[in-house]
């Protein structure tokens, strides 16, 4: 079966990305694809390069990252949702004149078609958070 999965919480304030985050890992396991994982709202905040948990707990963003590297997964983060929350890549630094971007390492930035897409490619969409 071929997932879209959307995430709607930021990393640390609710379960949803780490239950998320745990589906798509039992998915994959299991032998299931995931076509894109989507973050909209706060979700975005899964996406920050800027993210230092304590050495003793898990860092989110780092797990999604290595996870989307050894699958090949297609992390989006909403780009309104993110310019709303202070996240910009390299482009839309640029474009907005900013001087630093803050996306951590395979995610990007793409705008609500690449969720109507993830609807309509995959099997399921699953939502994870309000």
């Amino acid at each position: 079966m071929k997932f879209g999965i959307l995430v709607n919480e930021g990393p640390y304030t609710h379960q949803a990305s780490d239950s998320a985050y745990l589906f798509v890992k039992a998915a994959i396991d299991q032998g299931h694809e995931i076509f894109r994982v989507f973050f909209y709202h706060d979700g975005v905040n899964n996406g920050t390069r800027l993210a230092t948990p304590p050495q003793d707990d898990r860092h989110i963003p780092n797990r999604w990252s290595e996870l989307a590297k050894e699958h090949n997964i297609d992390l989006v983060l909403c780009v309104a949702a993110a310019q709303r929350r202070g996240m910009v890549d390299a482009d839309e630094m640029k474009r907005n004149k900013k001087d630093a971007d803050n996306i951590a390492e395979n995610f990007r930035i793409s705008g609500l078609g690449q969720l109507i897409e993830a609807g309509i490619q995959a099997d399921r969409l699953i939502t994870f958070g309000d």
